[in-house]
């Protein structure tokens, strides 16, 4: 064998070796990132259950006072069997979202109804129900940080061949409640 053979297959399994390499490299790279969404929803799924789990409570609570809501409340009560049903990531996110901007139409209205504002068993709910509302704001900051990264590594090149062909998709980000991007009015006396 010459020399120039024996060059030359060295190189090729060189470049071989190089392109095993960065194919290894790259899938370990997505599954990371994929594996990383999961735990970071799984995280806050937990915290999602347990309000899930407070606002039947609410909902009867709120029932007795808020007639005029019955839909809202109605769609509520649906939308959390919904979630409750469902396996995928991604519909429990579009679920979720749903349930937020519903529980905004709600909160939005307890002022209306000052006999339900003054149950101490809507008070110990909802304190409750907020006090979850605080640690879900939390957890959905690392989860959408997570998707955000995800969603970057799927789309850069050459990860986005391989992810391609792993059928990898774009993850939606939980939203946060529109009530809680608006301005806050100051009222003094």
């Amino acid at each position: 064998m010459s020399a120039i053979v024996l060059v030359v297959l060295i190189g090729g399994v060189i470049a071989a070796a190089g392109f095993v390499s960065l194919g290894v490299g790259v899938y370990n790279g997505l599954v990371q990132v994929r594996n990383n969404v999961e735990k970071a929803f799984q995280n806050i799924d937990v915290l999602l259950k347990q309000r899930h789990d407070e606002l039947p409570k609410l909902i009867d609570t709120c029932r007795a006072y808020m007639k005029h809501e019955r839909e809202v409340l109605e769609a509520l009560t649906r939308l959390r069997e919904h979630y409750e049903k469902s396996d995928s990531i991604d519909e429990k996110i579009g679920l979720e979202n749903e349930i937020n901007k519903k529980l905004s139409t709600i909160t939005g209205r307890w002022e209306d109804y000052p006999e339900l504002k003054a149950s101490q068993n809507f008070l110990q709910i909802q304190g409750r129900v907020s006090e979850l509302e605080t640690k879900i704001a939390d957890r959905r900051e690392f989860f959408n940080d997570s998707v955000n990264i995800y969603n970057i590594q799927i789309e850069r090149f050459p990860d986005m061949l391989l992810a391609k062909v792993l059928a990898y998709q774009r993850h939606a980000f939980l939203a946060v409640p529109q009530e809680d991007t608006r301005d806050v009015v100051m009222q003094f006396g």
